[in-house]
């Protein structure tokens, strides 16, 4: 018997009425996904005051990482955002769900770097991990350029970027820095193994559903199975969750990430860590990203950037 769904938001739930539902994911459908363009930078940037530069940085394995940098004019010692676009893994740009950080470049004046990570499966395991990671050290070396205060680092992503976030701050941690202030993982991509409660309750047609997820993770892991399977990628295997920055974990209650998420979370806690987790009552995957002006969305980001206002 199929799990009973968790009830959406209402409001939600009638701005969504007229979404298309994702067609099933196959190569042909991921490449036509991959070819449609994220909203216009200069429309995200406009009536805003915003300094633009575009870096390319090298991969360790010789590859060209490129880099969007957004700041206020003349910032000095502000705060900085490595930015990591969700996709699944499988699509998406540097300039997707840029709206969300744009909002901490407004409120407090965050530079933002936006990073445009190869992707599953043109590449396959650490990969995508490790040009975030260089895209973190590239901010890290080059704070005083950008006007940041490496004391105020902090990584964020949505979704597959929310994944990826966490296994930047576990390379972080393991590797010595770059220091983090803090990460905030927005309905984050944690766990490759799909056996959760909520993973069996949105199984079939929807935003972001166990089957579109099982097929992102068969993309990014490339065969790898069991004990092969790097923390860094999935980072709910890690065996050590201490000693990692403060973490803003959220999700919505009717999604398929909603259980990794809290266990995430839960996890920290008990390795004696800081994570701030909030569950949205009728949230779907991605609702705030989606229909940013519905109650619930802008609750969800209030409160998110509330936190990292706090934190910095």
């Amino acid at each position: 018997m199929t799990p009973v769904r968790p009830a959406v938001d209402a409001e939600l739930l009638a701005l969504s009425a007229d979404l298309p539902s994702m067609p099933e994911l196959t190569p042909d459908v991921v490449a036509m996904l991959r070819g449609m363009p994220s909203p216009p930078l200069d429309d995200l940037l406009a009536g805003r005051e915003v300094e633009r530069r575009e870096v390319t940085v090298t991969a360790d394995d010789g590859a060209e990482i490129v880099l969007t940098v957004l700041g206020p004019p003349g910032a000095v010692d502000a705060p900085c955002v490595v930015w990591i676009h969700g996709g699944g893994m499988i699509m998406g740009d540097r300039f997707a769900n840029l709206d969300i950080p744009l909002e901490w470049l407004d409120r407090f004046g965050a530079v933002v770097v936006t990073v445009d990570y190869r992707l599953a499966p043109d590449v396959t395991g650490v990969t995508l991990v490790e040009d975030c990671y260089r895209a973190l050290t590239w901010a890290a070396e080059n704070a005083a350029e950008l006007g940041a205060d490496p004391a105020k680092l902090v990584v964020a992503g949505i979704s597959a970027g929310g994944g990826l976030a966490a296994g930047v701050a576990l390379m972080a941690r393991d590797r010595g820095g770059p220091a983090l202030a803090g990460q905030v993982l927005i309905c984050p991509m944690l766990d490759h193994r799909d056996a959760t409660t909520s993973t069996l309750q949105f199984s079939g047609p929807g935003v972001w559903s166990r089957e579109m997820n099982a097929y992102g993770w068969r993309a990014v892991l490339g065969g790898l199975t069991g004990d092969d399977v790097p923390a860094y990628v999935s980072p709910a295997v890690a065996a050590d969750l201490s000693g990692l920055p403060p973490a803003y974990v959220d999700a919505g209650s009717a999604e398929v990430f909603r259980d990794e998420d809290v266990a995430y979370a839960t996890r920290i806690w008990a390795a004696g860590g800081r994570a701030d987790l909030h569950v949205w009552d009728g949230g779907f995957h991605g609702f705030d990203a989606l229909y940013p002006a519905a109650a619930l969305s802008a609750e969800a980001r209030r409160t998110r950037t509330a936190w990292l206002d706090r934190l910095l």
